[in-house]
């Protein structure tokens, strides 16, 4: 082929689907959500099969939204995995302690945070991880990016995401890079 362009061989589509939702407000956001995208892409059980844009939302802290804590940016990716719900925890919780995440306060400000939010269309209430993710249905910052990666998503025990994302009430807009260079 010359003078064309070659495309990049894709993994063979293996495993079930599963939908992440990534965080970051703290540092270079931006650069820290595609790190951990690359880094999942490298763990051999999963293939990253479509990233969401960047949306940026204000930090919401359990008593509600902060305005005076550092904004967050979201994204959200549909994978597939061979991993159990476990395994993938197990995997996203890795990427989080290279790439910097601290435990140290619940809803706190934070390098990166990764979230299974959706697992097969799977439902459990395993304290270790539930499915789906127990806020995932209410927050705009998960569903909006989610409707950028599949439109015709459905969220298991609650319904269509573009439905949820039309009653979520939490801020969320598209992120433009080249607005904040």
């Amino acid at each position: 082929m010359s003078g064309g362009v070659v495309p990049r061989p894709r993994r063979m589509r293996v495993g079930v689907p599963a939908v992440l939702a990534f965080g970051s407000n703290l540092g270079d956001r931006a650069a820290t959500i595609r790190a951990a995208v690359a880094e999942l892409e490298r763990e051999p059980a999963i293939s990253v099969e479509a990233v969401s844009p960047l949306y940026e939302t204000p930090a919401l802290r359990v008593g509600g939204i902060d305005h005076e804590a550092p904004a967050y940016l979201n994204a959200v990716a549909r994978i597939h995995t061979l991993l159990d719900p476990l395994g993938l925890l197990a995997a996203v919780n890795r990427v989080e302690d290279r790439l910097g995440r601290e435990r140290a306060e619940r809803w706190g400000d934070r390098t990166i945070d990764i979230d299974i939010v959706d697992y097969d269309g799977r439902e459990s209430s395993d304290p270790r991880v539930t499915l789906p993710h127990p806020r995932a249905h209410e927050r705009a910052f998960v569903l909006v990016p989610w409707l950028d990666v599949d439109p015709e998503a459905t969220l298991a025990g609650y319904g269509r995401v573009a439905e949820l994302a039309a009653r979520a009430t939490d801020p969320v807009r598209r992120w433009d890079e080249r607005a904040t260079s």
